[in-house]
């Protein structure tokens, strides 16, 4: 038998006002479609944004349903209107944002599984890895510099 072992490098940071300028309006452009999220069942508002390579920001907020849960996350939301209106264009960075009504959210909170896996697909096809920052309602923000780094194993459509 022998050992694998996987190592995580992400940076952090205590504040927005830490970010590069073209950061600090990615998130607030998660921020503003965090707000606008349509969560009644969970209370809990999600928004993302996506940079192109051709300079336009994408945005997606989740959306829930009353036959939860058929509702979708934002990640999703957002990477799937980039790939409807936007399909040759890579993507650069994806901010992530988090808050609740019912409590503050002051950790990062990453993307789900199941946006993982989405968000690894477009990585994958493009051949160019996807920056990831993700912050909650206050407090740190983190990046990483690839989705695959968040997603270890991952599965794609070289296996098919």
């Amino acid at each position: 038998m022998k050992e694998i072992d996987f190592s995580l490098k992400a940076k952090m940071f205590d504040s927005v006002s830490e970010l590069s300028q073209d950061e600090q309006n990615l998130m607030d452009k998660a921020i503003e479609a965090r707000n606008n999220a349509y969560a009644p069942y969970s209370k809990f508002q999600v928004g993302a944004s996506i940079l192109l390579d051709n300079g336009v920001i994408v945005t997606g907020n989740n959306q829930e349903n009353a036959a939860y849960p058929s509702g979708m996350c934002a990640e999703r939301v957002a990477i799937w209107s980039a790939g409807a209106q936007y399909p040759n264009m890579i993507v650069k960075k994806i901010a992530i944002t988090a808050a609740s009504s019912e409590i503050e959210v002051k950790n990062p909170v990453g993307p789900c599984g199941a946006c993982r896996q989405a968000l690894y697909e477009y990585e994958f096809n493009q051949k160019e890895p996807i920056e990831i920052i993700f912050m909650g309602e206050t407090g740190k923000i983190i990046k990483v510099t690839s989705l695959a780094s968040l997603l270890p194993f991952s599965f794609d459509s070289s296996y098919l």
